[in-house]
């Protein structure tokens, strides 16, 4: 099995096939649990990750081969069946690390339901996260003892036991049930290893980050996730040289997907220290690639961007981009050469990035593809596991997320007079539905059509565009629409605003109408920066003369009418979205400053 991938030494095979969705060779496979043998087979003695320690005498780094990860997994496994958890949940919470995937894919490859929940879930969210999914056990981390304490004693969730990733006092640890699986496989037990997966039945109940509604519980089966990590194998240039750092919390369907499919590929994944350390990061383990949401990768590009001015070197950085595009369209790439001293900040390997789970600014995306740093927009839900379409070597167009996968129809309906309309998907990625909620099910599954609530388009060339999402969309009085999100990308783009939510006011004067308004929050290094000794009144009339020259550029109705200033970030979801139906309870409440 899988020697038809065994091309890894010379990277991916390029296809010439006229099909926009394939450029490169894959093979397909039903479940996770044969792409990890798969694997462990091709890519025996490579890392599969590296875990970092840091003890009293420094920092030491262990690798994790192929090999040995899947030899991880079968103790684990053996462990769990030993503690009759066949057929039962497992609760996984805590940071990205290497216990979080070996309890995930344990799960996975033994026919285990795996409830994979945010770490920042509070208290009340984590305990009827738990009561919902009917979790019978929960692997945590020990920074999270506390409420798994609390959990315990008050005893309203159907949980029977309680694995931390590390060793701590009263409980079992992840390191403990290898050590017991290694004894159990040693003296025969073999029942976990010979399971045989059903790649149709459900393996992952996941949450959604609830940012419209109250979350809803995801059931996704092994070949809604082989099947979309097959599709993202065939469109991106992922290789088995490369390394990756998985910045994408593995509770979110992105994230862990994205993990299996770094695993597919043969790649190297390190974990990072935390959103502080991205530089360092980068630097530190050469990193080539990673998946990131739209605002690490614009952090990331804007941190590029201010050193650049530090330097002062922004009209040299102009000028030398307009000379390298000229001299790509005659097919001489001199772009890392050129930008070698920016590259090289980044750690000098960085090569591609892959930015999905929210629309980007396509700004960003071209300025990192013309500093030689491939950058391609996806977009998905966790619902279809999760990507849909995405960029690809054949077709790049900024503003766009691409076309879809190479196993998935996308149909517009209830378009409009401009040809937006209601996405909608279907292909083997799409859910089995949502847990015990079947009158939502039914709304958003039809005829095999799984109806995304998001709004957009397709060119001709079948490329899709955001618009924005149905819920969000903001209808006039005279019938107008407005998208928030495409009025957003503009106002975040003034150098004082670090993030923003346009929104529907009641318009005083007329009851009946909507006064289009904006939320900012301002950036304060900038404003320390540029704007020394500004009170906040100047800086709010500093961003609000921006927005009025902003408005000029658009139609008269999709003019910004007020603007509301915040010193505090808006609320959002573990991936960054803004929660607006907060943020909107918050502001007519007047909480905001």
């Amino acid at each position: 099995m899988g020697e038809k991938i065994k091309n890894s030494s010379k990277f991916l095979k390029r296809i010439k096939v006229k099909d926009l969705r394939r450029v490169f060779e894959a093979e397909e496979f039903k479940s996770v649990k044969d792409i990890i043998y798969n694997s462990a087979k091709v890519f025996k003695d490579q890392i599969a990750f590296v875990i970092k320690h840091k003890e009293n005498d420094g920092v030491k780094y262990e690798n994790v081969t192929y090999k040995r990860l899947l030899e991880d997994i079968n103790k684990l496994g053996t462990a769990f069946y030993s503690m009759k958890l066949l057929g039962k949940r497992i609760a996984i919470i805590g940071k990205n690390r290497y216990e979080w995937v070996l309890a995930h894919l344990a799960n996975l490859l033994g026919g285990i339901i795996s409830v994979p929940l945010d770490k920042d879930l509070q208290y009340e969210e984590l305990e009827n996260s738990l009561i919902r999914s009917k979790a019978d056990c929960i692997v945590f981390d020990e920074k999270l003892t506390e409420n798994v304490d609390k959990i315990k004693e008050e005893g309203r969730t159907n949980l029977t036991d309680y694995i931390c990733m590390s060793p701590i006092k009263g409980y079992c640890s992840i390191g403990e049930l290898v050590d017991k699986g290694q004894k159990l496989l040693d003296s025969g037990k073999k029942d976990y290893i010979n399971y045989q997966v059903d790649e149709n039945a459900m393996s992952i109940l996941l949450f959604t980050s609830g940012t419209t509604a109250k979350s809803k519980a995801v059931m996704l089966s092994q070949r809604n996730i082989a099947s979309n990590i097959y599709a993202m194998r065939v469109a991106e240039d992922i290789r088995p040289t490369d390394t990756n750092i998985a910045f994408l919390p593995f509770h979110h369907i992105f994230g862990s997907t994205c993990m299996v499919m770094m695993l597919a590929s043969g790649v190297k994944t390190v974990f990072p220290d935390g959103l502080r350390y991205i530089k360092q990061n980068l630097n530190e383990y050469k990193v080539t690639l990673f998946v990131g949401v739209p605002v690490l990768v614009e952090a990331i590009y804007k941190t590029i961007m201010k050193e650049i001015e530090k330097q002062g070197k922004t009209k040299l950085i102009k000028v030398a981009t307009v000379i390298s595009n000229i001299l790509l369209k005659l097919h001489i790439d001199i772009r890392r050469v050129l930008f070698k001293q920016v590259i090289d900040a980044l750690g000098g390997e960085l090569r591609f990035v892959i930015s999905g789970g929210a629309p980007a600014d396509a700004k960003i995306a071209k300025g990192f593809n013309d500093l030689g740093i491939k950058t391609v927009q996806g977009y998905g839900l966790s619902e279809t596991a999760p990507v849909i379409a995405a960029e690809n070597d054949k077709i790049m167009k900024p503003g766009s997320v691409g076309v879809p996968m190479i196993n998935d129809e996308v149909k517009i309906v209830n378009k409009d007079e401009k040809g937006i309309g209601e996405i909608t998907v279907k292909g083997p990625n799409v859910m089995l539905g949502y847990y015990e909620m079947p009158e939502l099910t039914k709304e958003v599954l039809k005829d095999g059509w799984f109806y995304t609530g998001d709004l957009g388009y397709l060119d001709k060339k079948g490329v899709l565009y955001i618009t924005g999402r149905n819920k969000n969309l903001i209808v006039l009085k005279n019938g107008k629409k407005v998208f928030p999100e495409e009025l957003e990308t503009l106002v975040n783009r003034i150098d004082l605003v670090e993030e923003s939510m346009v929104f529907g006011m009641p318009d005083a004067d007329d009851k009946n109408d909507i006064m289009l308004s904006v939320k900012v929050f301002y950036n304060k290094e900038v404003a320390e920066e540029k704007y020394a000794e500004k009170s906040e009144e100047e800086l709010y009339k500093i961003i609000w003369e921006k927005i009025k020259e902003l408005n000029k550029t658009f139609p008269r109705y999709k003019h910004i009418q007020k603007l509301i200033l915040s010193s505090e970030e808006l609320i959002k979801t573990t991936t960054k979205k803004v929660k607006r139906q907060e943020e909107m309870k918050k502001i007519m409440a007047g909480a905001s400053i």
